[in-house]
């Protein structure tokens, strides 16, 4: 995983959310983690991480901060840790 996709995992954990994070950076550091993303119907893609499932939705700019709490909990069902595992 790049430095890039260190940081944006990092902000995902940060507290209070961060409401400028772009929605493909996001996806890349899904993917970089070992996601398996995959395109649903209408602007929803889904995500699979260690045996673990959620549908998102694919924002225009920026994702809202509801989005990035939904991603960090999944994160964390997934058992991902981003100071134990990717520390910067």
């Amino acid at each position: 995983m790049n430095h890039k996709h260190r940081k944006i995992l990092h902000a995902i954990f940060a507290h209070p959310e961060p409401a400028n994070l772009a929605p493909t950076d996001v996806e890349h550091v899904l993917a970089d983690l070992g996601g398996e993303l995959n395109e649903r119907s209408g602007a929803k893609f889904s995500v699979t991480l260690n045996g673990h499932t959620a549908n998102f939705h694919h924002a225009q700019h920026s994702l809202p901060k509801e989005e990035v709490r939904a991603i960090r909990k999944f994160l964390e069902g997934a058992g991902i840790d981003p100071v134990r595992d990717y520390p910067l």
